[in-house]
């Protein structure tokens, strides 16, 4: 693994703990395919044993990843894969370099105090929402595998035990640079760390840089743009990630690390679902600015790379982090122009901020109102005005974006219809930590084309009860 050569301060060679009965519960055979893995193998007793880390191949070297972090705003200066696992590398089909890790395969030296494991309805929330977050485009980590260990898990009850194979472009998060940046500085460290996790780091995801007259500088630019993009993806589809601290956003611009996630259904900036942001610091409407805090953490770790000249190095950060705004935005309104069926022009952007207060005070489901509304471009527009309490604004609205010539063709290519909505989750992870995986197959199915109406998936359209959403709360799944 280039990672555990290049990095041995950053990783800590490791084992799983032994899983007493693994049963596979879901695997992801287009994926395995992608990878060169044969499904039929991984399901037998040899794969199901790579899938929970306790059989490797000889050239493997499964390691525990260091990482620091800014939780909540906190900065803990150590904190990396406490119940996971990196096993290796693997090539894709596409010639590209992919991690396989694994969470809930025991403690690891980084466990603080936790047992190491995960619970069969966290794993498998992950498996669903990465899954859904890979069809509907945007760039993620995938699950492999989620794989029953036949242990029990102690929480606030007892639950079933899992282990959850994942395969990312890699595990490098701003947290990682944290960390060489602390080693960089210690009185005994060694200064040179930052300077091969940074060049790890261009060949892994950024190779332009290397030809750049700064690479470092042109490696935090090319992260900053990577993750205005990807954050204007999860707001274009009502994501709400939950917990975007520095260690949850990698340089390669995945999404990472699906806790307490879940998709906002009635529009709100202020929505949240973690039970433990209780400030709302990763609400809905507050991605965009974490997100640029969260870069500017990474950037100071960069300062001694930038220039020479502390100063400089400095000035040359903020002039990468003012091109945020710039970067998020133009995504933003190019995103909303698509979904609203319009040339990207001037006129979208106030047609967009006319839109939102709309859909907000009307409390409009956000996924399930582009898709009427292009019904409202194919000439039927009581769908869409039935959402609304102030039909002559609304009215008025539907007029002015009637005049841009919305094609609603091009508009369902990227408004979905299925998403994991939370009430259908909470279902399909009851029923398979029972033991009963028809549910989850079944949102699986739907998920999987989320741009494509079909016949019989009505129930994986439409938004939960008032009553269940207004109440509905996520948790770490630790």
């Amino acid at each position: 693994d280039h990672f555990v050569r290049d990095l041995p301060e950053l990783a800590v060679r490791w084992k799983a703990e032994p899983a007493p009965e693994p049963s596979l519960l879901v695997l992801n055979e287009p994926l395995a395919a992608e990878l060169g893995l044969d499904p039929a193998w991984l399901r037998s007793p040899d794969g199901l044993a790579l899938l929970v880390g306790t059989q490797v191949p000889d050239d493997a070297a499964p390691a525990a990843q260091a990482y620091a972090g800014h939780q909540f705003g906190g900065f803990v200066p150590r904190l990396g894969d406490g119940r996971a696992l990196l096993l290796g590398e693997l090539a894709d089909a596409a010639g590209g370099i992919r991690d396989l890790h694994l969470k809930g395969s025991g403690r690891t030296p980084f466990a603080r105090g936790g047992d190491g494991l995960a619970a069969v309805g966290p794993m498998l929330r992950e498996y669903v929402i990465s899954e859904a977050m890979h069809a509907l485009g945007i760039p993620t980590t995938r699950a492999l595998a989620v794989v029953a260990t036949g242990r029990a898990v102690y929480r606030d009850t007892v639950l079933p035990g899992a282990v959850l194979a994942r395969v990312a472009a890699s595990h490098l998060r701003v947290g990682s640079f944290q960390y060489a940046s602390l080693i960089a500085r210690s009185p005994d460290g060694d200064a040179g760390v930052l300077r091969r996790l940074a060049d790890h780091a261009i060949a892994r995801h950024h190779p332009g840089a290397a030809e750049a007259e700064n690479p470092y500088l042109a490696l935090l630019d090319a992260v900053v743009a990577v993750q205005a993009q990807l954050i204007a993806r999860w707001m274009l589809v009502g994501f709400v990630h939950g917990v975007m601290n520095t260690d949850n956003m990698t340089i390669s611009g995945e999404t990472i690390d699906y806790g307490p996630c879940a998709f906002m259904e009635a529009f709100d900036p202020a929505t949240v679902f973690s039970s433990i942001d209780s400030w709302g610091r990763y609400a809905y409407g507050n991605q965009p600015s974490i997100a640029l805090w969260n870069l500017a953490r990474f950037a100071e770790t960069l300062v001694p790379l930038l220039a020479d000249d502390t100063e400089q190095a400095v000035s040359v950060a903020e002039a990468a982090l003012g091109s945020f705004a710039e970067h998020y935005h133009r995504h933003w309104e190019r995103g909303m122009a698509a979904k609203l069926g319009v040339p990207h022009s001037e006129a979208v952007g106030p047609l967009v901020e006319e839109l939102l207060p709309q859909l907000q005070l009307s409390q409009v489901d956000f996924t399930s109102f582009f898709r009427r509304l292009s019904r409202a471009a194919r000439g039927d527009a009581e769908p869409a005005r039935g959402e609304f309490v102030d039909l002559a604004a609304f009215d008025g609205w539907l007029a002015r974006w009637r005049e841009l010539g919305p094609d609603p063709d091009a508009m369902d290519k990227v408004n979905p219809i299925y998403i994991p909505r939370n009430h259908l989750v909470e279902e399909a992870l009851s029923a398979a930590s029972g033991g009963e995986l028809g549910p989850l197959h079944g949102l699986l199915a739907a998920i999987g084309s989320p741009f494509e109406e079909r016949p019989g998936l009505q129930r994986y359209a439409e938004p939960g009860e008032k009553e269940f959403t207004a109440s509905f709360r996520t948790f770490c799944g630790t």
